[in-house]
């Protein structure tokens, strides 16, 4: 019943922005006439920048974070914007500076939580495929799923929260792991702002050639992480029974 609550919540959210995003085009509103002018008009762009000062980087970093916490919200056009808007060196910091935000956010949110109350906000089909995370103690897990693209980030910070990994394991190891996809997602932004457009195509296939498989085998390689979960010193595997709350 709350599965069928929240999914028609969640179509009504969707829909009434589709029809919001609808009619801000079709009437040529002032808001959709600045998206369109900013994304045409690169020195209209850089003046705009100029003129936010240090605001857009702060509104930039905030979105960024926000993206982590609200999970639904996809992550990687954001880091995308972040290359374009601010170049490929500030785009990439400012993205790591938001993404760390919001993962360390989500973390201690699901710790103070608890996993009783984190899994009534994970849907049941999330909660098999990955549930097993509450139980994970090693960093090689947390690892290898902020490091491929195509595996869950957002909601598996929440789920790191009630696991037993230390706190200041988790934001090292999350930080590191997404650094070299977070750097390619800048530079691709900063290559459509400059028009590199052959340089970009090539970025672009090459990322493709890594995502693509990696979410092909998503389900093998969270089973993968699964079993490491299972031979991990003390460890085991999700049961979905588990209501502790980690200390």
């Amino acid at each position: 019943m709350k599965t069928k609550v929240a999914w028609i919540v969640g179509g009504t959210l969707a829909a009434t922005l589709v029809v919001w995003c609808a009619w801000l085009v079709l009437t040529e509103s002032g808001a959709y006439q600045l998206v369109v002018r900013l994304s045409t008009d690169h020195a209209f762009l850089e003046q705009t920048l100029q003129e936010w000062d240090i605001l857009a980087p702060i509104i930039f970093i905030g979105f960024q974070a926000l993206q982590v916490i609200i999970s639904p919200i996809p992550g990687e056009p954001v880091g995308i914007l972040g290359g374009y808007l601010f170049g490929p060196w500030g785009g990439f910091f400012y993205s790591m500076i938001g993404l760390t935000l919001g993962s360390l956010v989500s973390f201690a949110i699901g710790r103070w939580l608890g996993v009783h109350v984190v899994r009534k906000l994970v849907n049941a089909g999330t909660w098999q495929r990955i549930g097993f995370i509450v139980e994970s103690k090693g960093a090689i897990i947390c690892a290898v799923i902020f490091a491929i693209p195509g595996l869950p980030k957002d909601v598996t910070c929440y789920l790191f929260g009630v696991s037993t990994i230390p706190f200041w394991v988790f934001a090292v190891v999350s930080t590191l792991a997404r650094t070299p996809h977070t750097w390619v997602l800048s530079m691709q932004g900063a290559q459509a702002a400059s028009g590199e457009y052959v340089e970009l195509l090539v970025l672009t296939a090459v990322v493709l050639l890594v995502v693509l498989p990696a979410y092909y085998y998503r389900n093998r390689l969270m089973d993968w992480l699964r079993g490491k979960g299972a031979r991990a010193p003390g460890g085991r595997v999700e049961s979905g029974n588990d209501r502790r709350r980690p200390s």
